[in-house]
């Protein structure tokens, strides 16, 4: 009997070792994840690649815009706008689940609105599906459905919320 226990100390000694080993080392890799620099659009591609320097961490399929061909001029025009912007705030209680929003409209955004006499519109976002449409998941990507957001999955969002900060730099490419 005595030896007996002594082997289960023994198998749960090494269990327990592993284990330690095991949690430490995904614990390094979790801490390890890079953090995106910057996030590159390309919109005739339906692209969305998160960037380290010229590292591509991941790049993801997209939909966009109703109307994804040429910039966004004005609120109601469903076209996702093409320019430089960076992520100025991060919402974690969207009604898309989770949303980056983007600093949609720029100056250059301004000013084009103004000659054309219209409102620039705003509220365009990174974001997922929401609740309601969660379990459409990557068939959502069939066409471009969003007012001129850039929508991924809900899956994908919660991969990317952590790895992208408010001010990262957002390039979004015809």
């Amino acid at each position: 009997m005595a030896m007996r226990m002594k082997r289960i100390a023994v198998c749960f000694l090494a269990v327990s070792a592993l284990l330690f080993v095991a949690c430490r080392a995904n614990g390094a890799a979790r801490g390890s994840a890079k953090q995106a620099d910057r996030i590159v659009i390309e919109k005739s591609k339906r692209t969305m690649t998160l960037m380290s320097g010229s590292t591509v961490l991941k790049t993801y399929k997209v939909a966009l815009g109703g109307q994804p061909v040429g910039a966004k001029q004005r609120v109601g025009d469903h076209k996702t706008p093409e320019g430089l912007y960076i992520v100025d705030q991060k919402k974690a209680a969207s009604q898309f689940h989770r949303a980056l929003h983007i600093s949609y409209p720029n100056a250059r955004d301004k000013e084009n609105a103004r000659k054309l006499g219209v409102s620039p519109g705003g509220d365009v976002e990174i974001h997922g599906l929401g609740a309601k449409y969660g379990w459409v998941g990557a068939a959502h990507r069939q066409m471009d459905w969003t007012d001129g957001c850039i929508a991924v999955t809900n899956e994908e969002i919660d991969e990317i919320w952590p790895l992208v900060a408010v001010g990262t730099p957002v390039e979004i490419k015809p």
